[in-house]
């Protein structure tokens, strides 16, 4: 698990994924693959829907919900294992609450500000540079909270 905690190669690695055109919850996701023993490829496919707060309808961050993804991967098995469950929903419930206070929500067009369904909301985000000012911050944010949260949690 020490791999899993080296926040700035995972931190740098998700935002270089998210400039090489993934999305933000492929880029963190596809940063993990190696450390939780993931095909990078099922991770692009398995994610790719949770971009754009899930499908582009700006719901919750796909950093933030790939990252609970994440936690249950951490305790894999979990259906036969009721405390892993309740692991995994505490680790859940302590990143939400982590992020936003971060950030002040977890919803991704609060976050942004705008509408990524429209042709002005997309010009938007482009003029106010918001890839760079609030998405890649959002990727490092959640890279940084998973670790720590897995480090509390494992006793690491």
């Amino acid at each position: 698990m020490n791999k899993l905690l080296d926040n700035n190669e995972l931190s740098n690695k998700a935002a270089g994924l998210f400039w090489q055109d993934f999305n933000c919850a492929q880029s963190v996701l596809i940063a993990y693959s190696d450390v939780l023993q993931i095909d990078r490829e099922a991770a692009i496919n398995l994610s790719c829907g949770f971009g754009g707060g899930m499908g582009r309808l700006q719901e919750t961050c796909g950093a933030v919900s790939v990252a609970y993804m994440i936690f249950g991967l951490v305790n894999a098995n979990s259906k036969d294992n009721p405390e892993k469950v309740e692991k995994t929903y505490g680790m859940v419930q302590s990143f939400h609450n982590r992020f936003t206070q971060l950030k002040g929500t977890t919803v991704c067009k609060a976050l942004i500000n705008c509408d990524l369904n429209t042709e002005e909301g997309q010009n938007y985000f482009k003029t106010n540079n918001l890839k760079k000012e609030i998405c890649e911050g959002c990727i490092r944010d959640s890279v940084k909270l998973i670790n720590e949260i897995i480090a509390e949690t494992n006793g690491e």
